[in-house]
């Protein structure tokens, strides 16, 4: 038994040798993930993020000595209605002002913003400032409303990646492609029928957990359901475009799960899943913006959150028009049906 074993994991570490191509991205990728980590993340990151309303563009700390607390990335708003929409996403802690009238507003439901409070009214002890507390109209957002829509792009991530990556890889490997190619199918049409049929699936996955969720949660829903079901599917077909797109010509599985986690773990940490990137770098803000779950996650939270209609996320559906049409023209045109 030993030796069939040892045979077997002698067979599989010469067949991982061989293929230079997946060797070279099991190195490379663990050395890039690691340098873009310790990039973005090298500086001293503040703890928590304030915005300041204010007309001005550059923050005056003499208005009150809370401004120049330390770990504190101070933001400046110059609009309130844009101040309290970020206040009640958890992008902002704490929304100041000391121009004119001098106040503060603050989500209940944020932990951060309570301890942000705390430092405020501590800087203000003993000063002959008088600081009015403001409360954000409406019920306050919660946290588990606003990550609901980055928990659910993540799963339709992995699903429209992974599942249509591997299958298309795996579909190479063992010459189900090279018997398919003695048809008349064309590429372009075995792209189409495997998004179809992986749209299917992540629109049924998916609804059902945003329906179990609602029901045992009951998050907030202020838009219209049919919007929210766009949103899902145009990002769905997106997704699924990237996935064929990257597997258009690899022939090793662990080659496409390379490539695969190159493109996830970006989105995962740059597309606002967990957290805001409010207070993130401006370039950090700017690349995100070329992934599609990205997109997604905007046009979700705009019409989850903040109710918007189809006019408001026209830009984001646009953008994601636009990638589809490019991820497949390119999936299709480069398509190989053979595995080398």
């Amino acid at each position: 038994m030993l030796k069939r074993i040892f045979a077997i994991f002698r067979a599989r570490n010469l067949e991982f040798v061989r293929d230079r191509g997946t060797m070279a991205w099991n190195f490379i990728l663990p050395v890039m993930l690691m340098l873009g980590l310790s990039f973005i993340f090298s500086a001293d990151r503040p703890v928590y993020t304030v915005g300041v309303l204010q007309s001005a563009s550059g923050i005056d700390v003499s208005a009150h000595p809370f401004l120049e607390t330390r770990f504190i990335d101070f933001v400046v708003i110059k609009d309130e209605a844009t101040g309290l929409s970020r206040i009640a996403r958890h992008q902002l802690d704490l929304l100041v002002q000391f121009e004119g009238r001098q106040r503060y507003w603050i989500n209940p439901d944020s932990r951060k913003g309570y301890f942000a409070e705390l430092a405020l009214l501590e800087s203000d002890s003993g000063h002959e400032y008088s600081l009015e507390k403001a409360q954000i109209e409406g019920d306050a957002i919660r946290y588990v409303d606003w990550v609901l829509p980055g928990i659910l792009g993540m799963n339709m991530m992995f699903s429209s990646l992974f599942g249509v990556g591997y299958v298309v890889v795996r579909y190479r490997k063992n010459g189900f492609l090279k018997r398919l190619r003695a048809t008349p199918l064309r590429s372009v049409e075995f792209v189409i029928a495997q998004v179809v049929s992986r749209l299917m699936l992540i629109v049924m996955i998916t609804s059902f957990l945003f329906l179990g969720t609602k029901f045992f949660l009951d998050t907030r829903m202020d838009g219209s359901y049919l919007t929210l079901l766009v949103v899902l599917i145009v990002g769905a077909i997106s997704l699924i475009s990237l996935g064929l797109m990257i597997s258009a010509r690899v022939a090793s599985e662990e080659l496409a799960g390379g490539f695969l986690n190159m493109v996830t773990w970006p989105m995962m940490m740059l597309s606002g899943v967990w957290f805001s990137l409010e207070s993130a770098n401006e370039w950090v803000q700017r690349v995100s913006n070329i992934f599609p779950l990205t997109h997604v996650l905007d046009a979700a939270r705009a019409v989850m959150i903040d109710g918007a209609g189809f006019v408001e996320i026209a830009p984001q559906l646009t953008t994601l028009v636009i990638m589809s049409t490019i991820f497949l023209s390119f999936g299709a045109l480069v398509f190989r049906w053979h595995p080398s």
